[in-house]
């Protein structure tokens, strides 16, 4: 095996001037090389970066790879275990004991019996912005505000905690690097489900929390799977409604034809969800020496899995670096694959085929009201790549 390996140094950042939806141009120009690359983690330690779909897909339903945050390879400390409940960075059997009480609360038919709520919150966020008037920023009014209502109401958070709340977990995903302001938001976040769990358990109501404190997980266990469960439902869902409008509003072809034909919807969500990936990547740790695309992964070696290189692989997906809103692009791992694919897929999905084509639909001149080039992204340092900011404006009809 004497073929040289390419390298990459560190995990790039940058995206392509003018390209705010591509992956770094050093990630694509990786994968030209191959599936995969030798990799330096930012603790010194060796690894792997994973670009290719089929060996992202391979890893993902591996058990010989762990999602286990105390077995991550890739500081020169040992980092601790993750918090009771908090499932994203377990392996079995804890992680199906924090899962599968979970499950069934999470299935197609129970997240399309939500569609009229979702329809309805849609409905009251896009007549607050009318009666405004423009400019609205996309983000505060409509593509946060969507997600938040609807997963504070399956979780049984009181509507008048939820902007509190929304701010706190904003804190600590959204990029922010100052350690301080994210312990203070994390320690707040915790302190507030502490108080919610022990509610539950003294007067249940009709929510999700509430028919979980009947199962044997104990108050600590329901903190961190609430804390996952509003982290992502909030933030994701969240990250793609603005930058999936972006995204739409610089491909005006794409969005003509969505507002033309809402029966599209469906493939429309699909593509922008492959398109943008906005959860970039996740790591695994080789639990055993692992052959894996010509290269042997050590044991206790991490492997870093490019989400948004895989979802543009030219071996999975013909012209990937278009948007094509036409396209069949089932089998994307924008919500990841195996055992840890996203529990609220569903739910995400429901809420994007109800609010993109609501919002192109109320306000058919909607645009950008600032240049693209001047849209304030999300940092590369957030663990979901969006835009922090969207000024929106559209034509009102004369009074």
């Amino acid at each position: 095996m004497g073929e040289s390996v390419h390298a990459v140094t560190t995990l790039p950042t940058a995206r392509p001037p003018g390209c705010p939806f591509d992956p770094p141009a050093e990630l694509t120009e990786a994968q030209r090389h191959g599936p995969i690359s030798r990799f330096t983690h930012f603790g010194g330690n060796p690894g792997w970066l994973i670009t290719g779909y089929d060996l992202v897909r391979a890893v993902l339903a591996d058990p010989r790879f762990s999602s286990r945050r105390e077995l991550m390879n890739v500081v020169d400390y040992p980092l601790p275990p993750a918090p009771p409940g908090e499932f994203l960075l377990t392996d079995e059997p804890q992680h199906g004991r924090y899962r599968k009480p979970l499950v069934g609360r999470f299935t197609v038919r129970r997240m399309r019996l939500l569609t009229e709520r979702v329809e309805q919150i849609t409905t009251a966020c896009l007549d607050a912005m009318e009666e405004a008037g423009p400019p609205a920023d996309l983000v505060t009014s409509f593509a946060k505000p969507i997600p938040a209502i609807v997963i504070c109401e399956l979780l049984g958070v009181p509507y008048e905690d939820r902007g509190a709340f929304q701010e706190q977990i904003d804190a600590f995903v959204g990029g922010e690097t100052d350690e301080n302001k994210l312990l203070a938001a994390y320690t707040a976040t915790q302190d507030y489900l502490a108080e919610l769990v022990a509610a539950k358990r003294a007067d249940p109501t009709d929510d999700v929390l509430s028919e979980l404190t009947g199962s044997d997980l104990t108050d600590e266990e329901l903190r961190g799977v609430a804390l996952v469960l509003l982290a992502a439902g909030l933030d994701t869902t969240a990250n793609m409604l603005s930058l999936g409008t972006f995204a739409l509003l610089e491909n005006p072809a794409q969005l003509a034809a969505l507002r033309a034909d809402p029966a599209l919807a469906d493939r429309a969500v699909e593509e922008l969800l492959r398109y943008l990936s906005v959860a970039k990547s996740f790591m695994r740790t080789a639990l055993e020496d692992v052959e894996l695309g010509g290269r042997t992964i050590e044991a206790g070696t991490t492997v870093v899995l490019s989400y948004h290189t895989a979802n543009r692989d030219p071996g999975r997906f013909a012209d990937p670096h278009t948007l094509d809103i036409r396209r069949q692009s089932t089998g994307h791992l924008a919500f990841g694959h195996g055992i840890h694919q996203c529990l609220g897929q569903q739910l995400a999905r429901v809420e994007l085929r109800v609010a993109l084509p609501a919002l192109i639909g109320r306000f058919p001149t909607l645009r950008l009201a600032v240049p693209a080039g001047e849209v304030d992204l999300r940092p590369e340092t957030a663990d979901v790549y969006g835009v922090r900011s969207l000024p929106v404006a559209w034509d009102t009809e004369p009074s």
